[in-house]
Protein backbone atom coordinates (compact mmCIF):
# COMPACT_ATOMS: atom_id res chain seq x y z
CA UNK A 1 0.00 0.00 0.00
CA UNK A 2 2.88 2.72 0.02
CA UNK A 3 2.38 3.15 -3.50
CA UNK A 4 -0.98 3.55 -3.78
CA UNK A 5 -0.76 5.68 -0.21
CA UNK A 6 2.36 8.23 -1.58
CA UNK A 7 -0.23 9.13 -5.20
CA UNK A 8 -3.03 9.52 -3.19
CA UNK A 9 -1.46 12.54 -0.85
CA UNK A 10 0.56 13.74 -3.76
CA UNK A 11 -2.92 13.97 -5.33
CA UNK A 12 -4.70 15.64 -2.87
CA UNK A 13 -1.71 17.92 -1.92
CA UNK A 14 -1.70 19.08 -5.85
CA UNK A 15 -5.68 19.55 -5.43
CA UNK A 16 -4.95 22.98 -3.63
CA UNK A 17 -8.20 25.34 -3.35
CA UNK A 18 -10.51 21.82 -4.02
CA UNK A 19 -8.93 19.80 -1.73
CA UNK A 20 -9.58 22.36 1.22
CA UNK A 21 -13.18 23.22 0.30
CA UNK A 22 -14.06 19.45 0.23
CA UNK A 23 -12.81 18.96 3.29
CA UNK A 24 -14.45 21.95 4.77
CA UNK A 25 -17.38 20.58 3.60
CA UNK A 26 -17.15 17.33 4.98
CA UNK A 27 -15.88 18.86 8.23
CA UNK A 28 -18.75 21.03 8.52
CA UNK A 29 -21.55 18.27 7.57
CA UNK A 30 -20.23 16.38 10.25
CA UNK A 31 -19.90 18.86 12.73
CA UNK A 32 -23.43 18.95 12.06
CA UNK A 33 -24.09 15.59 11.93
CA UNK A 34 -22.01 15.26 15.50
CA UNK A 35 -23.94 18.65 17.31
CA UNK A 36 -27.20 17.32 16.13
CA UNK A 37 -26.71 13.73 18.02
CA UNK A 38 -24.75 15.15 21.17
CA UNK A 39 -27.37 18.03 21.38
CA UNK A 40 -30.78 16.00 21.09
CA UNK A 41 -29.59 13.25 22.81
CA UNK A 42 -28.61 15.52 26.02
CA UNK A 43 -31.99 17.39 25.61
CA UNK A 44 -33.84 14.36 25.46
CA UNK A 45 -32.13 12.64 28.32
CA UNK A 46 -32.62 16.22 30.39
CA UNK A 47 -36.40 16.64 28.84
CA UNK A 48 -37.11 12.86 30.58
CA UNK A 49 -35.49 13.61 33.69
CA UNK A 50 -37.36 16.71 34.17
CA UNK A 51 -41.03 15.80 32.87
CA UNK A 52 -40.94 12.32 34.34
CA UNK A 53 -40.13 14.04 37.83
CA UNK A 54 -40.06 11.42 40.23
CA UNK A 55 -42.11 8.66 38.20
CA UNK A 56 -40.79 5.72 38.47
CA UNK A 57 -39.86 3.48 35.12
CA UNK A 58 -42.84 0.97 36.00
CA UNK A 59 -45.36 0.74 38.25
CA UNK A 60 -46.73 -2.75 39.74
CA UNK A 61 -50.52 -2.19 40.97
CA UNK A 62 -52.79 -4.61 41.92
CA UNK A 63 -55.18 -5.59 39.08
CA UNK A 64 -58.67 -3.82 38.79
CA UNK A 65 -61.94 -5.30 40.38
CA UNK A 66 -64.30 -6.18 37.77
CA UNK A 67 -67.80 -7.38 38.37
CA UNK A 68 -68.74 -10.82 37.15
CA UNK A 69 -71.91 -12.76 36.78
CA UNK A 70 -72.82 -15.24 40.28
CA UNK A 71 -70.96 -18.72 39.96
CA UNK A 72 -74.25 -21.22 39.52
CA UNK A 73 -76.94 -18.34 38.55
CA UNK A 74 -79.18 -19.42 35.61
CA UNK A 75 -78.19 -18.25 32.64
CA UNK A 76 -80.76 -15.84 32.26
CA UNK A 77 -79.51 -14.15 35.01
CA UNK A 78 -76.33 -13.90 33.37
CA UNK A 79 -77.66 -12.00 30.33
CA UNK A 80 -77.76 -8.66 31.52
CA UNK A 81 -77.88 -5.45 28.95
CA UNK A 82 -75.42 -3.33 30.46
CA UNK A 83 -72.60 -4.29 33.47
CA UNK A 84 -72.03 -1.25 35.43
CA UNK A 85 -68.05 -1.50 36.25
CA UNK A 86 -67.07 -1.59 40.28
CA UNK A 87 -65.95 0.72 42.23
CA UNK A 88 -62.03 0.74 42.76
CA UNK A 89 -61.34 0.70 46.21
CA UNK A 90 -57.81 1.31 47.83
CA UNK A 91 -55.80 -2.46 48.12
CA UNK A 92 -52.38 -3.72 49.14
CA UNK A 93 -50.29 -5.83 46.69
CA UNK A 94 -51.21 -9.80 47.35
CA UNK A 95 -47.93 -10.99 49.26
CA UNK A 96 -45.79 -8.03 47.80
CA UNK A 97 -42.70 -8.71 50.06
CA UNK A 98 -42.44 -12.53 48.50
CA UNK A 99 -42.58 -11.43 45.10
CA UNK A 100 -39.64 -8.51 45.79
CA UNK A 101 -36.90 -10.98 46.31
CA UNK A 102 -38.62 -12.33 42.43
CA UNK A 103 -38.26 -9.30 40.97
CA UNK A 104 -34.91 -8.23 42.31
CA UNK A 105 -33.46 -11.27 40.86
CA UNK A 106 -35.01 -10.28 37.07
CA UNK A 107 -32.08 -8.88 34.64
CA UNK A 108 -32.57 -5.11 33.88
CA UNK A 109 -33.98 -4.61 37.60
CA UNK A 110 -31.87 -1.49 39.18
CA UNK A 111 -33.89 -0.95 42.20
CA UNK A 112 -37.35 -1.78 43.45
CA UNK A 113 -39.55 0.48 45.91
CA UNK A 114 -42.83 -0.27 47.90
CA UNK A 115 -45.39 2.18 48.34
CA UNK A 116 -48.33 2.97 50.56
CA UNK A 117 -50.20 5.71 48.37
CA UNK A 118 -53.70 7.41 48.94
CA UNK A 119 -55.76 10.36 49.40
CA UNK A 120 -55.64 12.62 51.84
CA UNK A 121 -56.10 16.02 53.43
CA UNK A 122 -53.33 18.26 55.21
CA UNK A 123 -54.66 21.06 57.27
CA UNK A 124 -52.75 24.02 58.55
CA UNK A 125 -54.89 26.05 61.14
CA UNK A 126 -58.12 27.08 59.12
CA UNK A 127 -56.87 25.67 55.40
CA UNK A 128 -57.09 22.44 54.21
CA UNK A 129 -55.95 21.06 50.80
CA UNK A 130 -56.30 17.82 49.26
CA UNK A 131 -52.69 15.21 48.52
CA UNK A 132 -51.86 11.88 47.83
CA UNK A 133 -49.99 11.07 50.91
CA UNK A 134 -47.34 9.08 50.03
CA UNK A 135 -45.48 6.07 52.46
CA UNK A 136 -42.11 5.77 51.15
CA UNK A 137 -38.80 3.61 52.09
CA UNK A 138 -35.99 6.89 51.66
CA UNK A 139 -33.65 4.49 51.02
CA UNK A 140 -35.35 2.83 48.07
CA UNK A 141 -37.29 5.44 47.05
CA UNK A 142 -34.45 7.85 46.06
CA UNK A 143 -32.59 4.48 44.29
CA UNK A 144 -35.42 4.39 42.09
CA UNK A 145 -36.53 8.13 41.07
CA UNK A 146 -33.86 10.26 42.53
CA UNK A 147 -36.20 11.69 45.21
CA UNK A 148 -33.08 12.70 46.76
CA UNK A 149 -31.91 15.37 43.93
CA UNK A 150 -35.63 17.35 44.50
CA UNK A 151 -35.08 18.23 48.17
CA UNK A 152 -34.53 22.24 48.16
CA UNK A 153 -34.93 22.56 52.25
CA UNK A 154 -34.65 20.07 54.66
CA UNK A 155 -33.58 16.87 54.65
CA UNK A 156 -35.20 13.33 53.08
CA UNK A 157 -35.22 11.95 56.27
CA UNK A 158 -38.99 10.08 57.41
CA UNK A 159 -39.03 9.09 61.09
CA UNK A 160 -42.35 8.79 62.69
CA UNK A 161 -44.22 12.11 62.81
CA UNK A 162 -42.57 13.63 59.31
CA UNK A 163 -43.64 15.03 56.62
CA UNK A 164 -42.22 16.15 53.10
CA UNK A 165 -44.11 18.61 51.54
CA UNK A 166 -43.86 20.60 47.76
CA UNK A 167 -42.54 24.35 47.88
CA UNK A 168 -46.16 25.28 46.36
CA UNK A 169 -47.68 23.11 48.99
CA UNK A 170 -46.16 24.86 51.91
CA UNK A 171 -46.80 28.30 50.82
CA UNK A 172 -50.51 27.80 50.61
CA UNK A 173 -49.98 26.52 54.04
CA UNK A 174 -48.10 29.13 55.14
CA UNK A 175 -45.51 26.46 56.89
CA UNK A 176 -41.66 25.83 56.99
CA UNK A 177 -39.21 23.79 58.01
CA UNK A 178 -40.52 22.26 61.76
CA UNK A 179 -44.12 23.46 61.66
CA UNK A 180 -46.53 21.63 61.88
CA UNK A 181 -49.08 20.07 59.54
CA UNK A 182 -52.04 17.78 59.88
CA UNK A 183 -52.36 14.55 57.81
CA UNK A 184 -55.75 12.59 57.76
CA UNK A 185 -57.46 10.40 55.18
CA UNK A 186 -60.74 8.97 54.77
CA UNK A 187 -59.90 6.17 56.57
CA UNK A 188 -58.39 7.74 59.59
CA UNK A 189 -58.34 10.95 61.57
CA UNK A 190 -54.54 11.88 61.51
CA UNK A 191 -52.30 13.25 63.73
CA UNK A 192 -50.11 15.83 63.68
CA UNK A 193 -46.70 15.60 61.57
CA UNK A 194 -43.39 17.89 61.15
CA UNK A 195 -42.29 19.40 58.32
CA UNK A 196 -39.04 17.36 57.55
CA UNK A 197 -38.19 18.59 54.64
CA UNK A 198 -39.64 20.73 51.08
CA UNK A 199 -39.60 19.63 47.90
CA UNK A 200 -39.38 21.23 44.19
CA UNK A 201 -40.36 19.13 40.95
CA UNK A 202 -40.63 22.06 39.12
CA UNK A 203 -44.03 21.63 38.17
CA UNK A 204 -46.41 23.43 40.54
CA UNK A 205 -49.13 20.98 40.38
CA UNK A 206 -46.82 18.97 41.42
CA UNK A 207 -45.74 20.31 44.43
CA UNK A 208 -48.72 20.51 45.56
CA UNK A 209 -49.97 17.05 44.76
CA UNK A 210 -48.08 15.42 47.09
CA UNK A 211 -47.19 14.66 51.27
CA UNK A 212 -44.25 12.27 51.65
CA UNK A 213 -44.78 10.25 55.21
CA UNK A 214 -43.12 6.68 56.00
CA UNK A 215 -44.30 3.77 55.00
CA UNK A 216 -45.89 2.47 57.92
CA UNK A 217 -47.55 5.63 58.96
CA UNK A 218 -49.02 6.00 55.43
CA UNK A 219 -50.45 2.07 56.09
CA UNK A 220 -51.94 3.02 59.34
CA UNK A 221 -53.49 5.72 57.90
CA UNK A 222 -54.77 4.38 54.60
CA UNK A 223 -55.95 1.17 56.56
CA UNK A 224 -53.55 -1.34 54.58
CA UNK A 225 -51.43 -2.75 57.55
CA UNK A 226 -48.21 -4.18 56.12
CA UNK A 227 -49.18 -3.34 52.44
CA UNK A 228 -48.43 -1.76 49.79
CA UNK A 229 -50.38 -0.27 46.97
CA UNK A 230 -47.93 -0.37 44.14
CA UNK A 231 -44.48 -0.74 43.78
CA UNK A 232 -42.23 0.84 41.67
CA UNK A 233 -39.62 -0.01 39.44
CA UNK A 234 -35.89 1.23 37.98
CA UNK A 235 -34.64 -0.27 35.08
CA UNK A 236 -31.45 0.03 33.40
CA UNK A 237 -33.11 0.36 30.02
CA UNK A 238 -35.06 3.57 30.20
CA UNK A 239 -36.60 3.04 26.69
CA UNK A 240 -36.93 -0.95 27.22
CA UNK A 241 -39.47 -0.52 29.87
CA UNK A 242 -42.73 -1.34 28.06
CA UNK A 243 -41.31 -4.60 26.88
CA UNK A 244 -40.23 -5.37 30.32
CA UNK A 245 -43.48 -4.27 31.45
CA UNK A 246 -45.33 -6.08 29.25
CA UNK A 247 -43.10 -9.25 30.36
CA UNK A 248 -43.97 -8.58 33.89
CA UNK A 249 -48.03 -8.28 32.98
CA UNK A 250 -47.32 -12.11 31.47
CA UNK A 251 -45.92 -13.42 34.10
CA UNK A 252 -48.06 -12.17 37.36
CA UNK A 253 -51.71 -11.44 37.92
CA UNK A 254 -51.37 -7.37 38.73
CA UNK A 255 -50.82 -4.75 36.74
CA UNK A 256 -47.76 -3.34 35.29
CA UNK A 257 -47.61 -0.09 33.53
CA UNK A 258 -44.43 1.46 31.83
CA UNK A 259 -44.02 5.49 31.97
CA UNK A 260 -44.70 4.94 28.31
CA UNK A 261 -47.91 3.93 28.90
CA UNK A 262 -48.65 7.11 31.33
CA UNK A 263 -46.99 9.56 29.54
CA UNK A 264 -48.47 8.65 25.67
CA UNK A 265 -47.41 11.99 24.12
CA UNK A 266 -43.76 12.73 25.82
CA UNK A 267 -43.05 9.22 24.18
CA UNK A 268 -44.70 10.28 21.19
CA UNK A 269 -42.50 13.68 21.02
CA UNK A 270 -39.57 11.88 21.63
CA UNK A 271 -39.82 9.22 18.87
CA UNK A 272 -40.68 11.86 16.04
CA UNK A 273 -37.98 13.96 17.09
CA UNK A 274 -35.65 10.83 16.64
CA UNK A 275 -37.23 10.29 13.52
CA UNK A 276 -36.19 14.00 12.25
CA UNK A 277 -32.95 14.02 13.69
CA UNK A 278 -32.32 10.35 12.11
CA UNK A 279 -33.46 11.98 8.33
CA UNK A 280 -31.36 15.07 9.07
CA UNK A 281 -28.40 13.05 9.62
CA UNK A 282 -28.83 10.87 6.31
CA UNK A 283 -29.32 14.03 4.18
CA UNK A 284 -26.35 15.70 5.35
CA UNK A 285 -24.08 12.34 5.25
CA UNK A 286 -25.92 12.32 1.29
CA UNK A 287 -24.82 16.05 0.40
CA UNK A 288 -21.05 15.11 1.70
CA UNK A 289 -21.28 11.99 -0.42
CA UNK A 290 -21.78 13.73 -3.11
CA UNK A 291 -19.46 16.43 -2.55
CA UNK A 292 -16.59 14.02 -2.34
CA UNK A 293 -17.54 11.75 -5.02
CA UNK A 294 -18.48 15.01 -7.54
CA UNK A 295 -14.28 16.14 -6.59
CA UNK A 296 -12.86 12.87 -6.93
CA UNK A 297 -14.85 12.63 -10.27
CA UNK A 298 -13.23 16.29 -11.37
CA UNK A 299 -10.12 14.69 -9.88
CA UNK A 300 -9.94 11.97 -12.39
CA UNK A 301 -10.48 14.29 -15.30
CA UNK A 302 -7.83 16.37 -14.41
CA UNK A 303 -5.12 13.90 -13.46
CA UNK A 304 -5.89 11.46 -16.49
CA UNK A 305 -2.27 11.57 -18.23
CA UNK A 306 -1.07 11.12 -15.02
CA UNK A 307 -3.13 8.03 -14.48
CA UNK A 308 -1.93 7.17 -18.06
CA UNK A 309 1.50 7.51 -17.09
CA UNK A 310 1.10 5.30 -14.15
CA UNK A 311 -0.62 2.72 -15.52
CA UNK A 312 1.86 2.54 -18.86
CA UNK A 313 4.71 2.41 -15.81
CA UNK A 314 2.75 -1.21 -14.92
CA UNK A 315 0.48 0.09 -12.60
CA UNK A 316 -2.34 -2.35 -11.92
CA UNK A 317 -5.95 -1.24 -12.79
CA UNK A 318 -6.43 -2.48 -8.90
CA UNK A 319 -3.81 0.22 -7.65
CA UNK A 320 -5.61 2.93 -9.41
CA UNK A 321 -8.60 2.08 -8.07
CA UNK A 322 -7.31 1.99 -4.06
CA UNK A 323 -5.57 5.38 -4.86
CA UNK A 324 -9.02 7.22 -5.16
CA UNK A 325 -10.54 4.95 -2.76
CA UNK A 326 -7.55 6.16 -0.35
CA UNK A 327 -8.01 9.64 -1.25
CA UNK A 328 -12.03 9.49 -0.09
CA UNK A 329 -11.03 7.79 2.81
CA UNK A 330 -8.52 10.36 3.74
CA UNK A 331 -11.27 13.05 3.21
CA UNK A 332 -14.04 11.24 5.08
CA UNK A 333 -11.25 10.95 8.12
CA UNK A 334 -9.87 14.48 7.78
CA UNK A 335 -13.18 15.47 7.92
CA UNK A 336 -14.58 13.57 10.96
CA UNK A 337 -11.64 14.58 13.03
CA UNK A 338 -11.99 18.54 12.25
CA UNK A 339 -16.39 17.87 12.65
CA UNK A 340 -15.83 15.69 15.88
CA UNK A 341 -13.74 18.81 17.59
CA UNK A 342 -16.05 21.58 15.99
CA UNK A 343 -19.23 19.71 16.95
CA UNK A 344 -18.43 18.92 20.39
CA UNK A 345 -16.85 22.58 20.45
CA UNK A 346 -20.47 23.67 19.52
CA UNK A 347 -22.43 21.80 21.50
CA UNK A 348 -20.53 22.75 24.73
CA UNK A 349 -21.32 26.13 23.78
CA UNK A 350 -24.89 25.78 23.47
CA UNK A 351 -25.13 24.16 26.45
CA UNK A 352 -23.88 27.63 28.11
CA UNK A 353 -26.07 29.25 26.08
CA UNK A 354 -29.41 27.63 26.43
CA UNK A 355 -31.13 27.65 29.85
CA UNK A 356 -34.79 26.93 31.34
CA UNK A 357 -36.96 28.93 33.29
CA UNK A 358 -34.79 28.42 36.76
CA UNK A 359 -31.40 29.72 35.29
CA UNK A 360 -30.00 25.79 34.83
CA UNK A 361 -28.16 25.03 31.97
CA UNK A 362 -30.97 23.00 29.91
CA UNK A 363 -28.59 20.38 29.07
CA UNK A 364 -24.91 19.41 29.89
CA UNK A 365 -22.40 18.66 26.96
CA UNK A 366 -20.75 14.99 27.51
CA UNK A 367 -17.90 14.14 25.88
CA UNK A 368 -18.69 10.60 24.52
CA UNK A 369 -15.69 8.63 22.71
CA UNK A 370 -18.28 5.84 21.32
CA UNK A 371 -19.78 8.72 19.54
CA UNK A 372 -16.49 10.32 18.20
CA UNK A 373 -15.69 6.85 16.94
CA UNK A 374 -18.52 5.53 15.27
CA UNK A 375 -18.42 9.12 13.19
CA UNK A 376 -15.09 8.35 12.39
CA UNK A 377 -15.70 4.84 11.16
CA UNK A 378 -18.88 6.01 9.41
CA UNK A 379 -17.18 9.07 7.97
CA UNK A 380 -14.19 6.68 6.79
CA UNK A 381 -17.15 4.33 5.07
CA UNK A 382 -18.62 6.89 3.55
CA UNK A 383 -15.48 8.73 2.11
CA UNK A 384 -14.55 4.93 0.44
CA UNK A 385 -18.22 4.51 -0.62
CA UNK A 386 -18.36 7.72 -2.20
CA UNK A 387 -14.98 7.48 -3.81
CA UNK A 388 -15.97 4.04 -5.35
CA UNK A 389 -17.11 5.57 -8.50
CA UNK A 390 -14.51 8.08 -9.52
CA UNK A 391 -12.49 5.07 -8.65
CA UNK A 392 -13.79 2.40 -10.92
CA UNK A 393 -13.80 5.18 -13.66
CA UNK A 394 -9.76 5.71 -13.73
CA UNK A 395 -9.33 2.41 -13.10
CA UNK A 396 -10.69 1.57 -16.66
CA UNK A 397 -8.80 4.17 -18.11
CA UNK A 398 -6.88 3.00 -21.15
CA UNK A 399 -3.21 4.51 -21.08
CA UNK A 400 -2.84 5.03 -24.71
CA UNK A 401 -5.89 7.06 -24.70
CA UNK A 402 -5.51 8.58 -21.13
CA UNK A 403 -1.68 9.93 -22.22
CA UNK A 404 -2.68 11.31 -25.81
CA UNK A 405 -5.48 13.49 -23.94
Amino acid sequence: MGFEWEVAQRFLREGGMQTLLIVAGTTIGIAVIVFITGFLGDMQRDLIKRTLGVQAHIVIRPAEEVARPLRGAPAAATALPQVQARVQRLRSIDQWQALLPVLEAMPGVVAISPIAAGPGIITRGDVNKTVTIMGIVPAPYVAVTRFNEKIVAGDLRLDPGDVLIGTDLAKDLGVGLGDKVRLSTPTSPGDAYQVRGIYDLGIRNLNRAYGYVGLAPAQAMHALPGGASSLELAVDDLFGAERFAARLRGTMPHEAESWMQANPQLLAGLSNQTVMTLLVRFFLALVVAIGVSSVLVVAVVQKTKEIGILRAMGASRGRIMRVFLLQGALIGASGAVLGSACGYALTFVMSDILRSSDGTRLFEARLEPELYLYTLLAAVALGLLAAMMPARRAARLDPAQAIRV
